[in-house]
């Protein structure tokens, strides 16, 4: 019987994506999960030992209300994901809608600061926890064609580096994930709205972005919950502050065709 105590893990959208492949992760090093999504098909696709909630993370109530379940039912949380985010719209900034730029923010800027207004009090409480970002490549080098994409990870990290300075004296880690293009339905989408975009064959999209990268090749949903979950262990216990990125080394961010 190992003798590592267990993590209590709070994901957003952890119904399907890099969400579910970090809940799976966690689970099987032995975590209690907990996950939200905005998705009931992809919740009701979850084992039944998660806990897991039908919430939009940009519903101020509905958010403060869960993190109020997850102390009475946890008594306090350990790793917190903020993995919610949306791909936002494809378009050159002038021709940017308003509210594709606005949902895009909310969802994984304002979605993210809701659930630290939760998560941070239980943790300081107990004088330790984990905070991991999900943010991108984007955040990073910036991303033609979707700026509110990339504007809202680089807040991301702006946010992760204060969390990780603000809490830090309460035993607090705070970290972000930059994936590259990640396999999946939603970079398939995104390389769909790109190729409309600019008249191009998708595939000849996917290969631009897939030889922008050292590796020349996508990562996986598996690959980010591995480095989330190797955050979160003590392995990590003095990485904070840091933006680390899962991407096979992007080394032209605007590869073109």
């Amino acid at each position: 019987m190992s003798d590592k105590p267990k993590q209590r893990v709070f994901i957003t959208a952890g119904g399907s994506g890099i969400g579910k492949a970090m809940a799976t992760a966690f689970a099987a090093d032995g975590a209690d999960i907990w996950i939200s999504d905005i998705d009931q098909k992809a919740l009701s696709g979850c084992p039944d030992d998660w806990r897991a909630d039908l919430v939009d993370v940009t519903d101020g109530d509905a958010m403060r209300a869960l993190f109020e379940q997850i102390e009475e039912a946890w008594g306090g949380l350990d790793v917190l994901c903020c993995n919610a985010g949306i791909a936002g719209p494809t378009a050159k900034i002038e021709e940017q809608p308003l509210d594709g730029i606005r949902a895009c923010l909310d969802v994984a800027f304002m979605g993210s600061f809701l659930c630290l207004q939760g998560a941070l009090p239980m943790m300081k409480a107990q004088q330790s926890g984990v905070v991991i970002f999900t943010s991108s490549m984007a955040g990073l080098h910036g991303f033609p064609l979707r700026a509110p994409y990339a504007a809202a990870k680089w807040g991301l990290h702006g946010v992760m580096k204060t969390v990780a300075m603000e809490a830090g004296p309460d035993g607090i880690r705070a970290n972000a994930i930059a994936p590259g293009c990640v396999e999946g339905a939603r970079i398939d989408l995104v390389i769909s709205r790109e190729a409309a975009a600019k008249g191009a064959d998708p595939e000849a999209v996917r290969d631009a972005y897939k030889a922008g990268t050292s590796l020349r090749t996508f990562v996986t949903a598996e690959d980010v919950a591995a480095m989330a979950v190797f955050l979160a262990s003590p392995a990590g216990r003095n990485i904070s502050g840091q933006i680390i990125p899962v991407d096979g080394h992007t080394e032209n961010p605007d590869p073109k065709l």
